[in-house]
């Protein structure tokens, strides 16, 4: 079987990898010399705790298992399982912490709630003071800015792999094929779309002006080395109010009562952050979704979460190195993981995971190959 998958950023590239491991030929397609848009521009997170139960939960799960045996195969990922701290103050915040540990699934998020002493063991980082903090065993993190890369070395030793960057699909030609903008047609079995939050062009053409996904814009920023260890990935208890685990009664009860700040309530604001193999740390993020995005990046952002940052580690940040916008492409129903369309014979578009896509991307290329009946 030969299978053409269209984008290389990492819903793309997890795809051809399934395709390869199942002993198909692949050709990957990729307008850039490399992908360079959300698959990049994201914490590294391969984030259990907050998804939502059942099928986004399982496809979580499933996923950090694929990463876990990539990881393995492939050293250069920087897969880590580091798992995650969300340090809580008060009592309406560590109310939600507690509804979460109560809930029929949180053994296989590895919910745990630790006191400050017991977080300090586990993250001796955090030595700002806080309520209790809220442990996820299964998260895990990887490096986003060379995963792409390191996978991509893998699938090059085979020769049933071949990538060609620098190539925009501009149509589809019959059934199987695609057509680039060198004017060379590639044939396959099979062609998967994965073109991330590019919905314009032919991604519209194909699937229609309807189609049920939307873009959403981010910031985020990087420092210099922080001089220790952070030995797990860090949030905020605004991320409570961002991810569908915690929804609950108590969740109710600390919006009414203690809403988020001005700055993280304009902004959609949460904390997240994961520190990067050279020491520093990836720090975010906000969500805009109204069209048109704004161009700028705001400094008020950054300021909120310095603040929240610097409150749990209990000593200043490193000088920041680096800041940057992100687009992803998201589905418009919460409850999708992914919207998988068949748009002409053969040829199916594969976008939207959203803030899922670095988590999910294995399992989604998975099921992709096993409905493909690859």
């Amino acid at each position: 079987m030969r299978v053409i998958v269209v984008g290389a950023g990492v819903v793309g590239t997890m795809h051809a990898w399934q395709a390869v491991q199942r002993g198909h030929e692949v050709v990957q397609i990729e307008r850039e010399t490399e992908a360079r848009g959300a698959s990049l521009r994201n914490f590294g997170q391969i984030w259990v705790s907050g998804r939502a139960g059942g099928e986004e939960l399982e496809t979580a799960l499933r996923a950090r298992e694929l990463w876990e045996e990539i990881g393995a195969r492939v050293p250069a990922l920087g897969f880590r399982a580091n798992g995650s701290l969300t340090p809580v103050r008060g009592d309406l915040e560590l109310a939600v912490a507690e509804a979460a540990v109560a809930r029929d699934d949180a053994a296989a998020r590895g919910y745990k709630l630790l006191t400050p002493d017991e977080a300090r063991a586990l993250n001796p980082a955090l030595r700002g003071t806080f309520t209790a903090a809220l442990y996820c065993e299964r998260d895990a993190a990887v490096e986003p800015r060379t995963a792409q890369l390191a996978l991509r070395a893998e699938l090059l030793k085979s020769p049933k792999y071949t990538f060609l960057p620098g190539r925009e699909v501009r149509d589809v030609v019959g059934e199987h094929a695609v057509r680039d903008d060198h004017g060379d047609v590639h044939m396959g079995d099979a062609v998967v779309l994965c073109t991330g939050a590019w919905l314009c062009g032919l991604v519209r053409e194909l699937a229609g002006p309807d189609l049920p996904v939307r873009r959403v814009r981010l910031q985020m920023m990087q420092t210099d080395p922080l001089g220790e260890p952070l030995t797990t990935s860090v949030a905020d208890a605004d991320s409570f109010r961002y991810y569908p685990a915690y929804a609950s009664p108590a969740l109710e009860e600390l919006n009414a009562r203690s809403p988020q700040a001005p700055t993280a309530a304009e902004h959609r604001m949460q904390l997240l952050m994961v520190q990067r193999a050279d020491g520093g740390l990836t720090i975010g993020d906000t969500h805009e979704y109204e069209h048109p995005f704004a161009f700028d990046t705001l400094e008020d952002p950054y300021d909120h979460l310095t603040e929240v940052v610097e409150s749990f580690l209990g000593r200043p940040l490193p000088k920041i190195r680096c800041r940057w916008a992100g687009v992803y492409a998201q589905c418009v129903d919460p409850s999708r993981v992914v919207h998988r369309q068949q748009v002409r014979a053969g040829v199916w578009l594969v976008t939207g995971p959203g803030g899922r896509g670095m988590t999910c991307s294995p399992a989604i290329a998975e099921t992709t190959a096993n409905e493909l009946d690859w």
